[in-house]
């Protein structure tokens, strides 16, 4: 099975341009993903159930604003969101999390 994978840049939405570093990532099944610099910070599964990165979710002020963008909400209701079961924490990144702590 061939495996399918497109990545765009995200995009400012104050201009409109590509930002770097700022990534959305769709695979063969539709899963879709944010990601920013090298980390994986949210998943959107192909039923539309979302997992964030129980490390990264809250990283920066740049990554919350892209993560925002991702998943069409607010910081405050993602919390909410995480709060009532409908956005799971998970590790979307085991292996970069291993080679920090090995």
């Amino acid at each position: 099975m061939l495996y399918n994978i497109k990545i765009t840049n995200m995009t400012s939405p104050r201009t409109g341009r590509e930002v770097a570093n700022q990534f959305l990532i769709t695979d063969t099944y539709k899963n879709k993903f944010f990601q920013s610099y090298g980390t994986m910070i949210s998943k959107i599964g192909n039923h539309n159930r979302i997992y964030l990165d129980k490390h990264y979710w809250d990283y920066s002020d740049t990554t919350n604003k892209y993560r925002n963008q991702f998943l069409h909400r607010s910081t405050e209701e993602i919390k909410a969101d995480i709060k009532s079961g409908l956005i799971k924490l998970v590790d979307l990144n085991k292996c970069k999390q291993s080679k920090q702590y090995n």
